[in-house]
């Protein structure tokens, strides 16, 4: 049996559907590419936008179009919450919300339903365990480590607590036993992945915890934090990150979503637009070489124009070195959807390209600080005859070489920049 799954969204979706496709391999099947040939297939849905949802419905029917004989899963966000719409879909088989769906295994058939299987459980509120899969291949590439589910934050323009539910956490050993398990296996750098990440908490342990925790697993070259709340994040980890002897990468991503008060106020997000920039200026001032990155949505209802200038400026005038630029997409059942004054589409691009362009000014800024000096870069894969990679505070970095540099952490100077990437020489 083949199977073929395909993720849409986050990076925990993707940590999800590793964990599926080996849970998939364990029981026989044989995982292909999506696209080909396949006797099941999984499709892991977002939610997090129009485009999302539009984009899921379109995948949902092309595999089903190619492999109309198989057994169509369709699983996560778009399925918790737009499962109707999913439903209406002919072909598909299947229908999994986040709270079963990491059980996608106890629900396939041997052939095809006769109409959807809907399966969208209320959404526990427990600590959890995940079962994953020991003994599976060797891994040459980051690995991801889910540690905590769900949101509490119900920002106004959001439903992503409706489709992945309430914070909850994963047991402390269970997520020791898979990061030891992931290294065993190859990996040399640990990604942490969540919804809210930093609101992690089980028996009086926080993320501060996991972090010191995960540096003490033998053999973990790098540990990297993906996105966090500005307002979650304790100042301990700066400790840990300007250890030598520690894995944790001197690397943030926190969202600032906008660089307006009044708009943060309209938001629901817990914090002001100097509470973020004191932040990341004091991280900045402590780790050394730091990378911080940031979310900016434009097109929020009701942003002025005066609004959005102070959103350009926070990018501009802060070490923020990039910025993940997003358009409001409104969700039905937000908050946000019902403030009557809307930003047309038009003038979002309009914003939305400045914004890239600052971002884009930004890293190269960012990456001219580099110049000419050693860094130490974790390679991922090869392009015409260049290793690409990334360094601890995530620059992109390509070196070229006739070794085989994959999941190899090596030392580079770099040379010259091309856009967001940097070119440089291996150091002996």
């Amino acid at each position: 049996m083949r199977a073929s799954l395909h993720t849409l969204g986050c990076r925990l979706n993707q940590t999800e559907t590793a964990l599926l496709s080996e849970k998939l391999a364990a029981a026989g099947y044989e995982i292909v590419p999506f696209g080909e040939a396949a006797d099941l297939g999984v499709i892991h849905t977002c939610t997090v936008t129009r485009e999302a949802d539009t984009k899921s419905r379109k995948l949902i029917r092309q595999f089903i179009r190619t492999n109309p004989d198989a057994f169509t899963a369709v699983i996560g966000c778009y399925a918790q919450m737009g499962a109707e719409s999913v439903a209406r879909i002919p072909g598909v088989d299947l229908i999994l919300g986040n709270q079963e769906k990491l059980n996608l295994l106890q629900y396939v058939g041997s052939g095809k339903n006769p109409s959807p299987v809907v399966v969208r459980d209320r959404i526990l509120r427990d600590d959890f365990t995940i079962a994953f899969v020991s003994g599976s291949g060797p891994l040459d590439r980051r690995a991801h480590l889910k540690i905590q589910e769900g949101c509490n934050f119900m920002c106004s323009f959001c439903i992503i607590p409706f489709a992945r539910g309430r914070v909850r956490s994963r047991e402390l050993d269970n997520l020791l036993d898979e990061a030891r398990e992931l290294v065993r296996r190859g990996a040399k750098e640990i990604v942490l992945t969540g919804v809210n990440l930093g609101t992690y908490g089980h028996v009086g342990r926080n993320i501060e915890d996991v972090v010191r925790a995960l540096g003490a697993v033998d053999g973990l070259a790098r540990l990297r934090i993906s996105s966090i709340e500005p307002t979650t994040i304790p100042e301990g980890i700066f400790e840990c990150m300007n250890d030598p002897a520690h894995p944790l990468v001197p690397f943030l991503h926190i969202p600032a979503q906008s660089g307006s008060d009044a708009v943060l106020k309209a938001m629901h997000r817990n914090y002001t637009r100097e509470d973020f920039l004191s932040f990341v200026r004091m991280a900045d001032a402590r780790v050394p070489g730091i990378g911080i990155g940031t979310d900016l949505m434009v097109g929020f209802p009701g942003e002025s124009e005066a609004d959005f200038e102070d959103s350009c400026a926070l990018l501009e005038d802060s070490p923020l070195f990039y910025g993940h630029i997003f358009k409001y997409s409104e969700r039905p059942g937000s908050a946000a959807a019902r403030i009557r004054e809307k930003v047309p589409p038009d003038l979002a691009s309009r914003r939305s390209a400045r914004l890239h362009t600052i971002s884009a000014e930004k890293t190269r800024r960012f990456c001219e600080q580099h110049l000419h000096r050693r860094v130490e870069v974790l390679f991922e894969d090869c392009e015409n005859g260049h290793w690409g990679g990334y360094t601890g505070n995530y620059l992109r970095v390509a070196a070229p070489s006739a070794e085989d540099l994959r999941n190899q952490v090596r030392s580079v100077v770099l040379d010259e920049i091309a856009g967001d990437l940097v070119y440089g020489r291996l150091v002996p």
